[in-house]
Protein backbone atom coordinates (compact mmCIF):
# COMPACT_ATOMS: atom_id res chain seq x y z
CA UNK A 1 0.00 0.00 0.00
CA UNK A 2 1.65 2.91 -0.93
CA UNK A 3 -0.19 6.46 -0.53
CA UNK A 4 0.92 10.12 -1.91
CA UNK A 5 -0.40 13.37 -0.96
CA UNK A 6 0.02 16.24 -3.37
CA UNK A 7 -0.56 19.37 -1.70
CA UNK A 8 0.00 23.07 -1.10
CA UNK A 9 0.44 24.75 2.50
CA UNK A 10 -1.18 23.23 5.38
CA UNK A 11 -4.15 25.76 5.33
CA UNK A 12 -7.12 25.46 3.53
CA UNK A 13 -8.06 22.93 1.51
CA UNK A 14 -4.50 21.05 1.91
CA UNK A 15 -4.60 20.99 5.26
CA UNK A 16 -7.92 19.67 5.12
CA UNK A 17 -6.97 16.38 4.29
CA UNK A 18 -3.59 16.46 5.46
CA UNK A 19 -5.22 16.69 9.57
CA UNK A 20 -7.15 13.35 8.94
CA UNK A 21 -3.78 11.61 7.18
CA UNK A 22 -1.70 12.27 10.99
CA UNK A 23 -4.79 11.62 12.87
CA UNK A 24 -5.50 8.36 11.48
CA UNK A 25 -1.75 7.36 11.71
CA UNK A 26 -1.54 6.74 7.96
CA UNK A 27 2.10 6.94 6.37
CA UNK A 28 1.84 8.68 3.11
CA UNK A 29 4.39 10.37 0.64
CA UNK A 30 4.20 14.23 1.03
CA UNK A 31 4.28 16.33 -2.49
CA UNK A 32 4.64 19.99 -2.39
CA UNK A 33 2.86 21.09 -5.25
CA UNK A 34 4.36 25.50 -5.48
CA UNK A 35 0.85 27.07 -6.28
CA UNK A 36 3.13 30.68 -6.20
CA UNK A 37 5.11 29.19 -9.51
CA UNK A 38 1.48 27.56 -11.53
CA UNK A 39 3.44 24.24 -10.86
CA UNK A 40 -0.93 22.77 -10.38
CA UNK A 41 -1.87 23.77 -14.54
CA UNK A 42 1.45 22.00 -15.18
CA UNK A 43 1.15 19.26 -17.20
CA UNK A 44 2.61 16.55 -14.83
CA UNK A 45 -0.07 17.69 -12.49
CA UNK A 46 -3.07 17.93 -15.09
CA UNK A 47 -1.86 14.14 -15.94
CA UNK A 48 -2.87 13.43 -11.99
CA UNK A 49 -5.72 15.26 -11.50
CA UNK A 50 -7.06 16.90 -15.19
CA UNK A 51 -9.03 19.73 -12.97
CA UNK A 52 -5.28 21.25 -12.24
CA UNK A 53 -6.22 21.74 -8.70
CA UNK A 54 -4.90 20.48 -5.20
CA UNK A 55 -4.76 18.28 -2.45
CA UNK A 56 -5.01 15.21 -4.51
CA UNK A 57 -4.73 11.88 -2.92
CA UNK A 58 -3.23 8.71 -4.24
CA UNK A 59 -3.98 5.42 -3.22
CA UNK A 60 -2.09 2.51 -5.21
CA UNK A 61 -2.92 4.57 -8.39
CA UNK A 62 -6.35 5.47 -7.08
CA UNK A 63 -6.89 8.99 -7.68
CA UNK A 64 -8.88 10.84 -5.26
CA UNK A 65 -10.05 14.73 -5.44
CA UNK A 66 -12.13 17.26 -3.47
CA UNK A 67 -11.18 17.52 -0.17
CA UNK A 68 -14.98 16.51 1.45
CA UNK A 69 -14.78 13.49 -0.91
CA UNK A 70 -10.79 12.57 0.09
CA UNK A 71 -11.93 12.64 3.71
CA UNK A 72 -14.49 10.33 3.12
CA UNK A 73 -12.18 8.19 1.18
CA UNK A 74 -10.25 7.88 3.93
CA UNK A 75 -12.77 7.26 6.23
CA UNK A 76 -13.95 4.14 4.40
CA UNK A 77 -10.60 2.61 3.70
CA UNK A 78 -9.00 3.50 6.95
CA UNK A 79 -11.66 3.52 9.96
CA UNK A 80 -9.62 1.74 12.89
CA UNK A 81 -9.50 6.19 13.91
CA UNK A 82 -13.09 6.84 13.06
CA UNK A 83 -13.28 10.72 12.40
CA UNK A 84 -17.08 10.02 11.36
CA UNK A 85 -19.89 9.03 13.83
CA UNK A 86 -20.34 4.67 13.34
CA UNK A 87 -23.95 5.66 13.97
CA UNK A 88 -26.48 6.79 10.86
CA UNK A 89 -27.74 9.92 12.97
CA UNK A 90 -23.99 11.25 14.08
CA UNK A 91 -23.24 10.75 10.26
CA UNK A 92 -25.70 12.50 9.08
CA UNK A 93 -25.24 15.68 11.71
CA UNK A 94 -20.88 15.72 10.24
CA UNK A 95 -22.38 15.35 6.92
CA UNK A 96 -24.91 18.23 7.64
CA UNK A 97 -22.17 20.44 8.87
CA UNK A 98 -19.89 19.39 6.24
CA UNK A 99 -22.49 20.72 3.67
CA UNK A 100 -23.22 23.93 5.43
CA UNK A 101 -19.29 24.21 5.66
CA UNK A 102 -18.62 23.80 2.00
CA UNK A 103 -21.39 25.75 0.44
CA UNK A 104 -21.60 28.45 3.05
CA UNK A 105 -18.12 29.23 4.42
CA UNK A 106 -15.43 27.93 2.14
CA UNK A 107 -16.06 30.03 -0.96
CA UNK A 108 -16.52 33.44 1.48
CA UNK A 109 -13.54 32.91 3.06
CA UNK A 110 -11.68 32.25 -0.07
CA UNK A 111 -12.77 35.60 -1.30
CA UNK A 112 -11.21 37.12 0.95
CA UNK A 113 -8.26 35.41 0.95
CA UNK A 114 -7.92 35.89 -2.85
CA UNK A 115 -8.39 39.48 -2.37
CA UNK A 116 -5.66 39.97 0.06
CA UNK A 117 -3.37 37.81 -1.58
CA UNK A 118 -4.10 36.47 -5.20
CA UNK A 119 -4.63 40.13 -6.34
CA UNK A 120 -0.82 40.68 -5.32
CA UNK A 121 0.54 37.76 -6.72
CA UNK A 122 -1.84 38.10 -10.21
CA UNK A 123 -1.27 41.91 -10.65
CA UNK A 124 2.53 41.49 -10.75
CA UNK A 125 2.57 39.21 -13.62
CA UNK A 126 3.13 40.95 -16.80
CA UNK A 127 0.91 41.14 -19.14
CA UNK A 128 1.83 38.94 -21.74
CA UNK A 129 2.90 35.93 -19.20
CA UNK A 130 -0.72 36.62 -17.15
CA UNK A 131 -2.30 35.43 -20.77
CA UNK A 132 0.15 32.57 -21.05
CA UNK A 133 -0.80 31.38 -17.39
CA UNK A 134 -4.33 31.46 -18.04
CA UNK A 135 -4.68 29.49 -21.11
CA UNK A 136 -2.99 26.42 -18.78
CA UNK A 137 -5.87 26.15 -16.17
CA UNK A 138 -8.12 23.69 -17.62
CA UNK A 139 -11.67 25.03 -15.18
CA UNK A 140 -13.10 27.89 -16.65
CA UNK A 141 -14.07 29.24 -12.80
CA UNK A 142 -10.86 28.93 -11.92
CA UNK A 143 -9.47 30.98 -14.94
CA UNK A 144 -12.19 33.53 -14.23
CA UNK A 145 -11.28 33.84 -10.16
CA UNK A 146 -7.29 35.00 -11.65
CA UNK A 147 -9.22 37.43 -14.00
CA UNK A 148 -10.86 39.03 -11.07
CA UNK A 149 -8.44 38.93 -9.07
CA UNK A 150 -5.96 40.34 -11.22
CA UNK A 151 -8.70 43.20 -12.03
CA UNK A 152 -9.96 43.43 -8.16
CA UNK A 153 -12.73 43.27 -5.96
CA UNK A 154 -16.02 45.20 -5.52
CA UNK A 155 -16.38 46.45 -2.03
CA UNK A 156 -20.13 45.12 -2.01
CA UNK A 157 -18.64 41.64 -3.03
CA UNK A 158 -16.21 41.79 0.06
CA UNK A 159 -18.87 43.03 2.48
CA UNK A 160 -21.57 40.54 1.37
CA UNK A 161 -18.62 37.11 2.02
CA UNK A 162 -17.91 39.19 5.16
CA UNK A 163 -21.26 39.26 6.18
CA UNK A 164 -21.93 35.30 5.33
CA UNK A 165 -18.80 34.48 7.61
CA UNK A 166 -20.31 36.41 10.24
CA UNK A 167 -23.19 34.17 9.80
CA UNK A 168 -20.94 31.25 9.83
CA UNK A 169 -19.30 32.28 12.86
CA UNK A 170 -22.55 33.16 15.39
CA UNK A 171 -24.36 29.44 13.91
CA UNK A 172 -20.88 27.81 14.69
CA UNK A 173 -20.65 29.40 18.36
CA UNK A 174 -24.17 28.91 19.01
CA UNK A 175 -23.65 25.14 18.03
CA UNK A 176 -20.15 25.00 20.45
CA UNK A 177 -22.26 26.40 23.44
CA UNK A 178 -24.14 22.78 23.27
CA UNK A 179 -21.66 20.40 22.51
CA UNK A 180 -18.44 19.94 22.26
CA UNK A 181 -17.63 19.28 19.24
CA UNK A 182 -19.87 20.70 15.78
CA UNK A 183 -21.64 17.17 15.35
CA UNK A 184 -21.98 16.35 18.80
CA UNK A 185 -19.73 15.21 21.99
CA UNK A 186 -17.23 13.73 18.85
CA UNK A 187 -14.68 14.98 17.46
CA UNK A 188 -15.30 14.68 13.33
CA UNK A 189 -14.43 15.59 9.51
CA UNK A 190 -16.44 18.30 10.26
CA UNK A 191 -14.49 20.05 13.03
CA UNK A 192 -11.88 19.63 10.75
CA UNK A 193 -13.66 21.07 7.56
CA UNK A 194 -14.38 24.69 9.77
CA UNK A 195 -10.72 24.51 11.35
CA UNK A 196 -9.12 24.50 8.00
CA UNK A 197 -10.85 27.12 6.26
CA UNK A 198 -12.38 29.60 9.30
CA UNK A 199 -11.26 28.61 12.57
CA UNK A 200 -8.04 28.46 12.42
CA UNK A 201 -7.42 32.15 10.93
CA UNK A 202 -10.48 33.91 11.89
CA UNK A 203 -9.28 36.40 14.15
CA UNK A 204 -6.59 37.44 11.84
CA UNK A 205 -8.70 37.72 9.30
CA UNK A 206 -11.52 39.34 10.32
CA UNK A 207 -10.10 41.69 13.82
CA UNK A 208 -13.66 43.80 13.29
CA UNK A 209 -15.19 41.12 14.36
CA UNK A 210 -13.77 40.80 18.12
CA UNK A 211 -14.12 37.11 17.65
CA UNK A 212 -12.96 36.76 21.03
CA UNK A 213 -15.68 38.70 22.58
CA UNK A 214 -18.68 37.32 20.20
CA UNK A 215 -17.84 33.72 19.87
CA UNK A 216 -16.29 32.40 23.09
CA UNK A 217 -17.37 28.81 22.53
CA UNK A 218 -15.56 29.18 18.70
CA UNK A 219 -12.40 29.90 20.52
CA UNK A 220 -12.77 27.62 23.08
CA UNK A 221 -13.36 24.85 20.42
CA UNK A 222 -10.06 26.47 18.27
CA UNK A 223 -8.30 25.85 21.14
CA UNK A 224 -9.03 22.33 21.39
CA UNK A 225 -8.28 21.60 17.78
CA UNK A 226 -4.88 23.26 17.84
CA UNK A 227 -3.68 21.36 20.60
CA UNK A 228 -4.58 17.77 18.77
CA UNK A 229 -1.38 15.70 17.84
CA UNK A 230 -2.51 15.30 14.52
CA UNK A 231 -3.45 18.97 14.19
CA UNK A 232 -0.21 20.15 15.19
CA UNK A 233 1.85 17.35 12.91
CA UNK A 234 -0.34 19.03 9.91
CA UNK A 235 0.51 22.51 10.77
CA UNK A 236 4.75 21.88 11.06
CA UNK A 237 4.40 20.61 7.71
CA UNK A 238 6.67 22.85 5.85
CA UNK A 239 5.12 26.92 4.80
CA UNK A 240 6.77 28.26 1.30
CA UNK A 241 4.62 31.19 1.14
CA UNK A 242 6.24 34.52 0.28
CA UNK A 243 7.21 36.06 3.32
CA UNK A 244 5.77 39.26 2.25
CA UNK A 245 2.51 37.70 1.92
CA UNK A 246 2.13 35.83 5.51
CA UNK A 247 -0.33 38.58 7.14
CA UNK A 248 -2.70 35.79 5.72
CA UNK A 249 -2.33 32.65 4.29
CA UNK A 250 -4.98 32.49 2.24
CA UNK A 251 -6.65 29.93 -0.60
CA UNK A 252 -4.57 29.96 -3.89
CA UNK A 253 -5.76 26.22 -5.50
Amino acid sequence: MAITYYHAEPVANSLKSMIPLFEKGIEFTSRYVDLHKFEQHEDWFKAINPEGQVPVLDHDGIIITHTTVINEYLEDVFPDVPLRPRDAEGAARMRYWNKFIDEHVMNFVSLHGWHRMVTVIARGIENGEFEKLMARIPLPDQRKKWQDARSGYEQKDLDHATNKVQQAVDKVNAQLEKTEWLAGNEYTLADINFYSHCGMMIERMFPEMDVANRAPALVAWRDRMTARPGVKKALEMPDHTNPALRTFTGHVR
